[in-house]
C-alpha cells in the first residue's frame, strides 16, 4: 500500500505576498473581468442598433450607482491589463529581469493603472458635462 504521509505542494499560504505575486494574479483575473465586462459592451451596441427605448434602458442602468461601479471597475481592469501586458512584453523582449526593476515595473503597473482610470474619467466626465 502506498505511503500517504506525502509533503504537499507549497500553495499561497506558504509564500510570502510580494508586488510580483499580486500583479501576476491580479493580470490573470483582469483578464477574465475583460471577458465579461465586454458582455455588458455588447449590450450597449446592441441597445444603441435597436433604438431609443433600449438604448434609454442601457444609459439608465449606465448611470446607476452600480451601473457606474461596474463600468470604473472594468475600465480600470482594462488600464491595468494594458500597463501590465506591456511589462509583460518588455520582459518577453529580454528587458526588466533584475528583482529591482520587476518590483518598480510591478508598482507602475498598479498605480498608472489607477491614474490612467481615473485620467479615463475625468476627461469623459469633462466631455459630456458629468463633472
Amino acid at each position: 500500500m502506498a505511503n500517504r504521509e506525502r509533503p504537499l505542494s507549497p500553495h499561497l499560504q506558504v509564500y510570502r505576498w510580494q508586488v510580483q505575486m499580486v500583479t501576476s494574479i491580479l493580470h490573470r483575473a483582469t483578464g477574465v473581468i475583460l471577458v465579461v465586462g465586454s458582455l455588458i459592451v455588447a449590450w450597449g451596441l446592441l441597445a444603441l442598433a435597436a433604438g431609443p427605448q433600449a438604448w434609454s434602458i442601457f444609459t439608465a442602468f449606465t448611470r446607476s450607482a452600480i451601473g457606474f461601479l461596474i463600468l470604473f471597475g472594468w475600465s480600470w481592469a482594462l488600464a491595468f491589463h494594458l500597463i501590465n501586458g506591456i511589462r509583460h512584453l518588455v520582459q518577453d523582449a529580454g528587458y526588466a529581469y533584475r528583482i529591482e526593476a520587476f518590483v518598480r515595473n510591478s508598482w507602475i503597473s498598479i498605480f498608472g493603472s489607477l491614474a490612467l482610470t481615473v485620467l479615463i474619467w475625468v476627461i469623459a466626465m469633462m466631455q459630456r458635462g458629468g463633472a
